[in-house]
């Protein structure tokens, strides 16, 4: 039996090859929707010896289905965000606690001590609905830094623009994580030269602005801010764990987490170091519901394990949907 904790160990690739195919082994036999969709693909358990043989399970099937590999009690429900009338996905939570040794012990491999920043958050529209795992981990991170400046900003800009200013000045280690556009409307209102703040954003203008290249919208941010990088985060209501950029969009994986890029015209086979790939995720973190998970998300992988997001897939919902009679 895995004990789930033990992924937090994972110290080398060889390591997180072996538990991979553990999880995967263990996920087959006790998820339901994984094991028929195994089944769909005339997958051999024996024969599946390597990361590549493994099956990624289509993202959409957290729209359709209860993608479980546990029969204990629900604790959680995350929710996507998403556009009236459009379908979410949901990731149903039975052990919020690996969650959160996910984003905790993440957070403290890129960053650090929690306890060495006030944590400001501007989040609006993830905010404004229930259910988005995005808000579990920062109420978390700001409970955790256990900084009486650390909170969240709604439609506040000017408290925000004031604090912003006043523990940059005083020297305090800040990140202000926010969604893209609500960045955007904040450098609109107020100029920054910040030396000891970290601006990291989310991704995503929810339909509020017009959708920008990442060199274009880190240029603004830059200027608007007065830093020399914006760091960015990536995860999804799907997954467990994030990864991490700190700066020129290159994402880094935490140890539990890997991508491998897969081909646009057959999604089961790979394609090499830099070259555009659909983005497949393996997040251990995932132990309870599904940990390979094959994203709508365009991106290229490099040699040291970063990567870096392209895009979307054109009609991504469409895509798989064959399949969703599973």
């Amino acid at each position: 039996m895995i004990n789930p904790q033990d992924i937090f160990t994972i110290s080398s690739h060889k390591q997180f090859e072996k538990m991979a195919l553990k999880v995967f082994r263990f996920q087959h036999e006790n998820n339901v929707v994984y094991r028929e969709f195994c089944n769909f693909l005339n997958t051999d358990i024996q024969k599946v010896k390597s990361l590549e043989q493994i099956p990624f399970l289509p993202i959409q099937f957290f729209k359709s289905h209860d993608v479980l590999s546990d029969s204990e009690p629900i604790q959680e429900t995350f929710t996507s965000s998403g556009t009236t009338g459009m379908i979410m996905s949901k990731h149903l939570i039975t052990d919020v606690s690996l969650y959160e040794l996910s984003y905790r012990n993440a957070f403290s491999e890129f960053y650090g001590n929690i306890e060495d920043y006030a944590v400001l958050a501007l989040l609006p529209s993830y905010l404004e609905r229930d259910g988005s795992s995005l808000i579990y981990m920062v109420k978390d991170l700001i409970e955790l830094s256990n900084n009486e400046n650390s909170g969240f900003y709604l439609n506040n800009y000017d408290e925000l623009i004031s604090k912003l200013v006043e523990l940059d000045n005083a020297g305090q280690n800040t990140i202000l994580i926010g969604v893209t556009y609500a960045l955007l409307d904040l450098v609109e209102r107020q100029k920054f030269q910040l030396k000891n703040t970290i601006i990291m954003e989310t991704g995503g203008m929810k339909g509020k602005r017009k959708e920008m290249i990442r060199e274009e919208l880190h240029e603004i941010l830059c200027d608007g801010f007065g830093v020399e990088s914006i760091h960015s985060e990536y995860g999804m209501t799907e997954l467990l764990s994030q990864a991490y950029s700190l700066g020129n969009g290159i994402f880094e994986c935490p140890a539990w987490m890997q991508i491998l890029t897969r081909d646009t015209e057959d999604a089961l086979s790979y394609v090499d170091y830099g070259k555009t790939g659909g983005i497949n995720v393996i997040d251990l973190a995932n132990f309870n519901s599904c940990s390979f998970i094959a994203t709508q998300d365009l991106g290229k992988k490099y040699p040291n394990n970063s990567f870096e997001v392209l895009g979307r897939f054109d009609n991504s919902d469409i895509r798989g949907c064959n399949l969703m009679v599973i």
